[in-house]
């Protein structure tokens, strides 16, 4: 495959064509340095063969801003022992430079005062404001910071200097966020000087380092519009490019434009922007320069990044949420089985919103994705017979680990094909990147000596031949004690998602959590008229910040009608009867409401299915949605069905 073929990177050679780009991790320690939970994470990211990694938004001074940083010498060693440990694997190290958008040195004075609500509103001073009030001496200052971080990095023994190109150097890039009158604004040459400075400044520090520089492009959209704000439009992102290469800058990593307080512009989840969605503009970009250009954004599978790669789109692949998910995608490809990659579903569930809630990196579908060398898969003591009952996520999880593990392993399920819940939770826009899971676990499972009995539900006298049983026969969609409920017009969500229901017209869903919007979305794009009504006081609070946007949008296109704040009292034919809450301040008055409705959906939770066990003289244990302390997330069928077959 040509991504698993060399590349040479200034003065590097750099050993496949597939770079970890530069992520927020939030595994980093609380004064910036390269703890062991960083350490493990990117060194793992090597050990499965990751060509070059680049640690992401590494500030160079103190800041409160929660990234890593480096700027002063005793946090050295920290980074040493990481270039160390991705040296023994042979694969090359990169720091990623970048200024948080506020005044760090004012922030810290404040702090130091305790003037706590003075310091907090400043760290709401975002890059829009900060570019354009930042001094030339300010400036100079940080320059001067970030060549002093270069030299730190490189007596660390890192590899590489990528510059940050969004943030304040592409902020001040942009036509559209920087109003400087000063010689850094107004023509492109005064917008991209402080960029070409950083360059020039770089060079002058660690001359013998690869300097990378992340070119984020403001994108056009098919409304007309501009997606993205802190960079150049592709024309002078082409520009720049040149001038860059000129500077002595030896790669060049092509990425979309941020800056518009949505991050699904950046890493867009399933469904809501085209897969490879920068290789168009880092194929201008190539064509422009003679130096090495990467790109990210969207590239999936083994396939996809060969094929970027071999038509020459790109010189190498960054590969962000995809490593998360399977950390050995080259060992992978490296052993002609690029089928067996467990592959990014573009959740944004455990890696995107884990950042912006400020928890840490992970992946729901990875159990070790966060705890890497701490969760691991370990040969078995003693081999056991094991049953499995139930196929869904968490018992294919556990089927897997088990036989990785050496024991031999029989599955169950009544029905006829594997994947459980994930068949219909596919179903609503934009979910069918869901499948990709499954057709992971077909992959693997395929490679693995596991026995499956389909269509089948096993006896008590059957199990209690096994030495243990796993149970992870999941959930089923509940129905409340509502007047009305009996009704021949209502049905649950999960039939209709599972197509065993038909509703058209006029169509309520009883329930706003995330099951209840994906069921009226989905109903909505069938054509029904649909009124959401939920308790609470918000629809679908559980979904990605980066997909709650599309989901909003979707349900204004289709006129789907939002009743947060409301109880159902009763469920007639051919309406439902409800009581709304509205609350003005802190007075609250009760309203009666009346919603048409041809057909119901019940999207109001669900209950645990569990086998009838009386009489099993064997241990078991419960996984997934039928376990004690289920979670309804896909992320907890994983980790339960890894966990479980690891106790064995």
């Amino acid at each position: 495959m040509k991504i698993l073929e060399p590349i040479k990177v200034g003065k590097t050679t750099f050993k496949n064509r597939i770079m970890f780009p530069p992520l927020t991790t939030g595994y980093e320690e609380r004064d910036g340095s390269i703890g062991e939970q960083s350490l493990n994470f990117y060194s793992r990211l090597a050990e499965g063969g990751a060509g070059y990694i680049v640690i992401g938004d590494v500030a160079p001074l103190n800041t409160v801003s929660p990234t890593p940083k480096l700027f002063k010498e005793e946090q050295v060693e920290t980074y040493k022992k990481l270039a160390d440990a991705c040296h023994k694997y042979d694969c090359n190290l990169g720091l990623q430079l970048f200024h948080p958008e506020y005044d760090v040195e004012a922030l810290a004075a404040l702090f130091a005062k305790g003037a706590m609500q003075e310091a907090r509103a400043k760290l709401h001073h975002d890059m829009q404001h900060f570019i354009n009030e930042v001094t030339e001496e300010q400036l100079e200052a940080i320059l001067e910071k970030m060549g002093a971080c270069a030299k730190l990095a490189k007596k660390a023994g890192v590899d590489a200097i990528e510059v940050h190109g969004d943030r304040l150097v592409g902020s001040l890039c942009s036509v559209l966020l920087n109003k400087r009158t000063d010689s850094y604004g107004g023509s492109f040459e005064n917008r991209t000087k402080f960029a070409l400075r950083l360059v020039k400044i770089l060079k002058e520090s660690v001359p013998d380092m690869v300097i990378d520089y992340k070119l984020p492009v403001i994108t056009p959209m098919e409304d007309g519009g501009l997606r993205g704000k802190g960079g150049l439009e592709p024309e002078e992102a082409v520009r720049l490019a040149k001038l860059l290469e000129e500077a002595g800058v030896d790669t060049i990593h092509v990425g979309q434009a941020n800056h518009t307080g949505n991050m699904a512009d950046t890493i867009p989840p399933m469904g809501v922007q085209n897969y490879g969605f920068t290789v168009e503009y880092a194929k201008m970009i190539k064509d422009a320069v003679s130096i090495p250009v990467s790109c990210v954004g969207r590239i999936v599978t083994p396939q996809a990044a060969e094929a970027v790669v071999a038509g020459g789109l790109a010189d190498i692949v960054g590969l962000g949420r995809s490593l998360l998910a399977d950390p050995d995608f080259v060992k992978k490809c490296e052993d002609n089985k690029p089928h067996c990659v467990r592959t990014c579903i573009m959740c944004n569930k455990g890696c995107t919103d884990s950042i912006q809630n400020r928890t840490f990196l992970s992946c729901v579908l990875n159990a070790e994705n966060g705890y890497e060398y701490k969760r691991v898969i370990k040969k078995a003591e003693k081999e056991k017979k094991v049953a499995i009952v139930g196929a869904g996520v968490a018992g294919l999880e556990a089927a897997r680990v088990a036989a990785e593990r050496g024991h031999k392993v029989t599955v169950y399920d009544k029905a006829y094909g594997i994947g459980g819940q994930v068949s219909i939770a596919s179903v609503p826009p934009r979910k069918e990147e869901m499948l990709r899971f499954l057709r992971y676990y077909e992959a693997v499972i395929a490679e693995l000596p596991i026995t499956f009995k389909m269509g089948c539900e096993p006896s008590v006298e059957e199990l209690n031949t096994y030495e243990e049983v796993i149970v992870a026969t999941g959930a089923q969609n509940s129905v409340p004690p509502i007047p009305g409920a009996d009704g021949v017009q209502v049905v649950s969500a999960w039939d209709v998602l599972d197509r065993k229901a038909v509703v058209f017209g006029k169509v309520a869903v009883i329930g706003g959590g995330l099951v209840g919007a994906e069921t009226a979305e989905y109903l909505a794009h069938q054509g029904a008229k649909v009124t959401v009504i939920e308790m609470l006081d918000g629809i679908a609070k559980e979904e990605s910040n980066t997909i709650l946007p599309t989901m909003m949008a979707d349900f204004k296109k289709y006129g789907v009608e939002l009743l947060a704040n409301t109880r159902v009292e009763s469920i007639k034919s051919g309406c439902i009867d409800c009581i709304r809450t509205v609350k003005a301040g802190e007075n609250e008055t009760k309203e009666e409401v009346k919603v048409s409705a041809d057909f119901v959906v019940m999207a109001v939770g669900t209950r645990k299915v569990r086998p009838e066990l009386s009489g099993l003289t064997v241990p078991a244990s419960y996984i997934g949605d039928c376990a004690e302390e289920a979670k309804g997330t896909i992320e907890y069928a994983v980790k339960s069905g890894y966990d479980a077959a690891c106790a064995l």
